[in-house]
């Protein structure tokens, strides 16, 4: 049996508990899950493909394929996907876990993440023994760890400083990949939800040609339906890329029944077809977010960062040298006002000092929590 750390998530129960006894009650700012409506195109469409008798195919069918190239087009500015290039998943979470899996990677390799990240990444490296390594350049790495590279993890917009990479920074990172051969993974699940100068800008995928140079080989884009489209509940994702890396993926995936369900296929289509509602659901977010940054900022804490995504990247700023203890006391301080947040330690020891703050909550526990951050923590 793997021997994988505890799940990080676990450690935060006395803060909850904490938080719970509040004379107001809990507000939940910690995972980041959409708690608004799936919207009803997408609920009438999983409806209407309820009577699926049959096996769907592991790579999606040729429908959900060619709207996922069709959105990587109109909404990533990525033209040149066809069906092949495309793949459907079971969640990105899923997939980002089991790809050093699905690569054949083992114990001699590398594994490369950002310095500040979600912790899957290491956790898929932990599954096939191979090593992980933190990095936001390949240049930071000396020659002997560069040269056993092979998977090299990418998450912009960050989860969870909400970091957004540039073209040029995600070119050097593919140059740099392609030169030593190594595969580049990039997770993208908050494209959608860009804030200040990213508001009305495309935020740019590791295809897009300033970054790709129009050649998808051993490039590999990951996105989830569920932050733009409250589909979390339905495991809705997909991956798009390198067209003979996603026919050997397709291929693994179908020996191991790795199936994204038919309606669930079909509900897909039509949240990637409806754009009306993502921008509904993101007037939602930034009413949240400007909300709580602004209460979070009114205490003397720093919100860095942030400038896509879900979280708030929240430190505080008389803390010159920040330790473990420094995020699980401003967990703590939180949790003394029925507030519960997550620990920047989760995502690495460049998380010390930090919590993150997801904007998900209803807009009557958003509201809960700007009142009581503006009593004071």
């Amino acid at each position: 049996m793997l021997d994988l750390p505890q799940y990080p998530w676990r450690l935060l129960a006395p803060y909850k508990q904490s938080a719970s006894e509040h004379r107001d009650g809990l507000v939940d700012l910690s995972i980041g899950a959409p708690v608004d409506p799936t919207p009803r195109v997408i609920q009438s469409a999983l409806q209407s493909a309820a009577n699926w008798p049959g096996y769907p195919g592991s790579s999606g069918t040729d429908q959900l394929r060619e709207a996922i190239a069709e959105w990587y087009d109109r909404r990533r500015k990525v033209p040149g996907l066809t069906k092949d290039h495309v793949a459907a998943t079971v969640g990105s979470k899923e997939f980002i876990a089991w790809l050093p899996v699905l690569l054949g990677l083992g114990p001699d390799d590398v594994i490369v993440y950002p310095t500040v990240a979600y912790p899957t990444y290491d956790i898929g490296a932990k599954i096939v023994g191979a090593t992980s390594v933190t990095a936001d350049s390949l240049t930071e790495l000396d020659e002997t760890t560069r040269a056993k590279v092979k998977l090299v993890w990418v998450n912009s917009p960050g989860n969870p400083t909400g970091i957004v990479q540039d073209t040029q920074v995600l070119a050097n990172i593919v140059q740099d990949a392609r030169a030593i051969g190594a595969v580049v993974a990039s997770d993208e699940c908050y494209a959608e939800l860009g804030w200040g100068t990213w508001e009305d800008k495309s935020i740019p995928s590791i295809l897009h040609p300033q970054v790709a140079g129009g050649d998808f080989r051993g490039l590999l884009s990951v996105y989830s339906l569920s932050k733009q489209s409250n589909m979390a509940g339905y495991r809705a994702a997909f991956v798009a890329g390198d067209e003979q890396l996603i026919a050997a993926l397709i291929n693994l995936r179908s020996h191991t029944g790795m199936v994204v369900p038919g309606p669930i296929q079909h509900a897909m289509i039509a949240a990637l077809s409806d754009e009306d509602h993502v921008i509904e659901q993101k007037s939602r977010y930034r009413k949240r977010r400007e909300q709580l940054m602004a209460a979070i900022e009114l205490t003397g804490l720093t919100v860095e960062h942030s400038e896509a995504g879900l979280y708030l990247w929240v430190r505080d700023p008389r803390i010159t040298e920040p330790a473990a203890e420094d995020s699980w006391a401003l967990v703590s301080r939180f949790a003394e006002a029925g507030i519960l947040v997550g620990p920047g330690v989760f995502y690495s020891a460049a998380g010390n000092g930090y919590i993150r703050a997801s904007i998900t909550a209803t807009d009557e526990a958003i509201d809960q929590a700007v009142t009581r951050l503006n009593a004071g923590i």
